[in-house]
């Protein structure tokens, strides 16, 4: 596996109603299909004036086009400075999901003075709230988060738990869904789990079995503990993959620093004074996420890879950015610019077309620009990996 696949296009050009013949265009790319994304919770104040992260914004916007941004009810009762900064990506071109509609860990406390069937209502007009106001910007959702465990949580009490004991994990999963669905019908809805047992499998295929509609598997890849390595990602992709529906890896993070001990079970249990990003855990994170990328961009149901956090210092304290705490790249944020950018990417390329107006090249699935040589352009998407015949009216 050493990464997608491009397509073989064969692009035909036609000014005025006749093939453009013998002619020079120049194609080029615009944006990526596969969404190639980050969290954007470091850049909220930023999108509402608070704060002037010029720097960290730029470098965020040269490498991603896909933002996550937070929802976790316990956090986030009031959600307008988060909307601001959904429509300050969206204004950039970025595609936004919002992070979680539903969940056990990050809940609102009032629940607990709840009863089961009053702690089902408020999920519910929290969920239609949100995706309402949302809709046009934010049309991706993490509708639910981590199932697997929602029901025998034991870290802490909260009316989520409560709900899932009480109904079960898939009446869970239909509440959640069928509001989503219901206040955005074009939404693109995840179940979203960091669980990569069979116990997950046997969630999907009940929650597929009562047909409660997916749009998208969920699957996080948080590897403080150490790479997945090659054939433990390729087993997770097949076992996966074989619902048919699309796959988005959804949390993934390689720390440039000592690794988390293996005999850590909850990732949240590891707590340190400082964790430090190494010379030698840079030049390791930068090899192992390009190998997992590249793992992850040959398999065709991989339909978006979200990086869990741009500089060092977040989830846990762990040196997991690409960036430094200082805001300087590492070596990992300059290989899959690399490879984002540079090898999956196809930057202004003069073209010479042929006595039928067409020309030859290799992509990957996204958006295209070809510009004429009087001056006007035409874009053009290239929808699959493969062969692609695309005809181009200007």
């Amino acid at each position: 596996m050493t990464g997608p696949h491009g397509a073989d296009v064969t692009l035909t050009v036609s000014l005025g109603g006749a093939p453009l013949r013998a002619a020079e265009v120049v194609v080029e790319q615009l944006n990526h299909k596969t969404l190639f994304g980050c969290t954007g919770f470091e850049l909220i104040d930023h999108a509402n004036g608070a704060r002037d992260d010029t720097p960290l914004a730029e470098r965020w916007l040269a490498l991603f086009n896909a933002a996550t941004l937070p929802y976790y009810w316990g956090q986030y009762e009031h959600t307008d400075r988060v909307l601001t900064a959904a429509r300050w990506f969206r204004d950039r071109g970025v595609a936004v999901k919002g992070h979680p509609l539903a969940w056990h860990t990050e809940t609102a406390p009032w629940l607990l003075g709840l009863s089961v069937e009053e702690v089902a209502a408020a999920q519910r007009e929290r969920i239609t709230r949100e995706v309402t106001a949302g809709a046009g910007v934010i049309d991706t959702w993490d509708v639910i988060n981590e199932v697997v465990i929602m029901p025998i949580f034991d870290k802490e009490d909260n009316g989520i738990t409560r709900l899932c004991r009480a109904i079960g994990r898939i009446p869970m999963i239909r509440l959640a869904f069928d509001a989503a669905r219901a206040a955005n019908p074009h939404a693109t809805l995840l179940l979203n789990d960091f669980d990569m047992s069979a116990a997950y499998e046997c969630l999907i295929e009940g929650v597929l079995a009562a047909g409660i509609a997916i749009d998208a598997l969920g699957l996080q890849s948080h590897m403080h503990q150490g790479h997945w390595g090659e054939e433990k990602t390729l087993d997770v992709l097949e076992r996966f993959a074989r619902y048919g529906l699309p796959l988005h890896f959804t949390e993934t993070t390689l720390v440039s620093g000592d690794l988390m001990p293996a005999s850590i079970v909850d990732l949240n249990d590891f707590r340190v004074p400082s964790w430090p990003s190494t010379p030698e855990g840079e030049e390791r994170q930068a090899d192992e996420i390009v190998r997992h990328y590249r793992t992850l961009m040959a398999h065709p149901a991989v339909e978006a890879v979200t990086y869990w956090g741009l500089p060092d210092g977040g989830w846990l304290g762990a040196p997991g950015g690409l960036l430094r705490a200082d805001g300087t790249p590492k070596p990992a944020f300059d290989a899959l610019h690399g490879l984002v950018r540079g090898e999956w990417w196809v930057p202004p390329t003069a073209l010479g077309t042929d006595e039928r107006g067409r020309v030859h090249f290799t992509a990957f699935p996204g958006l295209y620009r070809v510009g004429l040589p009087n001056g006007s352009s035409a874009s053009f998407a290239v929808d699959h990996r493969g062969k692609a015949l695309i005809d181009v009216i200007v």
